[in-house]
């Protein structure tokens, strides 16, 4: 029985759009808001191997020169109850952003929160649930104290874990009776490829790379952990999930060579999961620890946090799948592309050379509910495109609106092969700061925001062609996506 003769979509599924603070908010030192490692992270096509550069990094976390987009971003810290306006008129039943850990602590180790930041929140999520939008909550989304990196070296110091905890528990405490849906770490498996966005690491050069990475990476796990336990403590009636960024790997060729190092390659991902969802390091990681000679140091009782305190479902990202080759020169590297690989001859490219598969997305929701038999929550999906306004304000966004039907077409036939599916949440909802290139014309969302990469424009919002067609996405369902 296909789709076309079932319930494509159940009645509860959680239709809306995700965000970020650090890409849309701006007002980046306001209300006693600290600096953040994103507050310092240089722009450009070549953001991601900038924030690897060492001397570069150490220089940026001490003076911030030129033009930050982010530094304003699209001002949704002062225009959020316009822009949430917009969502419920998309009827949205949810709506994913993070909290801004450095509004809540401004240098990471403080004893008490700021209360500043911690309103700015509460009328956020009043906001949201004035329309019955429900928030869903990450607590670190490429963002931390820059405090924390300058006295403790980010993540690699266990210090951190406490503080993190801390944070985590100040939220729970606050927000109880208004958020149920939560996440901890954003995309946890990108610390692997790009340390200093995911856990604020700064590498030296007599640094043992993947000895401090995967340290820190531990020490996120615990740190995840123990917010898993206290939000099951604090609210019972909440779901916390691990959050990793999704995208199967393929053999370019039937060689068994390439298929083995697809798998290889799907592991270094799904290792994260595997540790927050199960509770324990695999085999397989602690093999590629002893050949890489990398000793994970561990306290008294971390085992037993991992294993008790295991996250309720599993969310990802999706924006394209990977081609692996272990003779890449002969398949032609893909470029601007963090987790590497090789062009897949059969899948067309966005305007940022991401291969687009919307097969993918089904692939890789069975590939984790067959792993995990956890609820899964896609909470990343979206094309960045160049938009063009034309006369009378009108963008015509037919390319968003293919992109997005083909991957839903997808999600519903993955529902149909039996994965349980909480919700699915567009990325971004309204144009935001990309976090590849720190640039505004990477544009994603259903309403376009008057902002070029200079900075000049007027903030104003205009609705995009996609917007009334994700409306009626949600307004049936999803039964608009099988019209003819």
């Amino acid at each position: 029985m296909g789709v076309e003769n079932s319930i494509r979509f159940p009645q509860n599924f959680l239709w809306g759009g995700a965000i970020a603070a650090n890409q849309a908010e701006g007002a980046y030192l306001e209300d006693g808001k600290g600096l953040s490692t994103a507050d310092v992270l240089p722009c450009g096509a070549d953001r991601l191997e900038r924030s690897m550069d060492t001397s570069a990094m150490n220089a940026l976390m001490n003076r911030i020169e030129g033009y930050y987009p982010s530094h304003e971003a699209i001002d949704f810290y002062h225009r959020y109850k316009e822009d949430v306006a917009l969502f419920a008129q998309m009827g949205f039943k949810c709506f994913r952003t993070s909290v801004a850990w450095s509004r809540i602590f401004p240098n990471g180790d403080e004893e008490m929160p700021n209360e500043n930041g911690l309103k700015f929140y509460d009328d956020l999520f009043d906001e949201l649930l004035k329309y019955d939008i429900q928030p869903v909550i990450t607590i670190s989304h490429y963002e931390m104290p820059l405090g924390l990196v300058k006295k403790y070296g980010g993540w690699r110091d266990r210090k951190v874990v406490y503080f993190f905890e801390r944070y985590a528990k100040s939220l729970f405490e606050r927000y109880k009776d208004k958020v149920k849906y939560w996440m901890t770490f954003n995309e946890i498996n990108i610390t692997a490829h790009v340390p200093f966005i995911g856990a604020g690491i700064i590498l030296k050069e007599d640094d043992s790379k993947y000895q401090v990475i995967y340290q820190a990476i531990h020490h996120q796990f615990v740190g995840s952990a123990l917010a898993v336990k206290a939000c099951h403590e604090i609210i019972s009636d909440a779901k916390i999930g691990c959050m990793l960024a999704g995208g199967p790997n393929y053999p370019y060729t039937c060689n068994p060579e390439d298929v083995f190092e697809a798998m290889q390659k799907d592991r270094i991902s799904l290792f994260f999961g595997d540790v927050q969802s199960r509770g324990y390091y695999p085999n397989y990681i602690k093999r590629f620890f002893r050949e890489n000679n990398v000793n994970i140091e561990m306290e008294d009782g971390d085992e037993e946090i991992l294993k008790q305190n295991t996250v309720d479902y599993v969310a990802f990202s999706y924006y394209m799948s990977h081609a692996v080759s272990t003779s890449p020169e002969k398949a032609g590297e893909v470029k601007r592309n963090i987790f590497g690989g090789v062009k897949n001859p059969y899948l067309k490219a966005s305007d940022w050379g991401w291969q687009i598969d919307p097969k993918g997305l089904r692939y890789i929701l069975n590939q984790f509910y067959d792993r995990y038999q956890k609820p899964l929550f896609i909470v990343e999906n979206g094309l960045g495109a160049v938009d063009i306004v034309e006369e009378g304000e009108v963008i015509n966004d037919d390319y968003r609106i293919d992109y997005l039907r083909d991957h839903l077409v997808q999600v519903a036939e993955a529902i149909e092969d039996g994965v349980d599916l909480i919700g699915y949440t567009t990325w971004g909802p309204i144009d935001l700061v990309s976090v590849s290139t720190g640039e505004m014309k990477k544009r994603y969302g259903f309403i376009y925001v008057d902002k070029d990469n200079e900075g000049r424009g007027t903030l104003r919002r205009v609705k995009k062609k996609s917007f009334n067609w994700y409306k009626q996405v949600i307004e049936t369902n999803g039964e608009l996506l099988f019209e003819n």
